[in-house]
């Protein structure tokens, strides 16, 4: 087991621990993204949180922890 799958297994255990405090982490750094591009970029911003959130609720193999 390489260092990195050791830290992907911690991420995991935290999201699966915290998920609603991470999705709601990952909506204020869009949020603030947005304000300050003036909503410029609104489209990817969005595209981006959604991925990233889809990317850290399946470190689990599960889509169950963040909404």
């Amino acid at each position: 087991m390489g260092v990195f799958d050791n830290m992907k297994d911690k991420v995991g255990d935290l999201v699966d621990q915290h998920g609603d405090q991470v999705g709601d982490g990952v909506d204020k750094a869009g949020d603030f993204v947005d304000e300050k591009t003036g909503g410029q970029y609104a489209d990817k911003v969005d595209q981006g949180q959604e991925g990233l959130k889809n990317g850290l609720d399946g470190l689990d193999g599960q889509d169950d922890d963040i909404r």
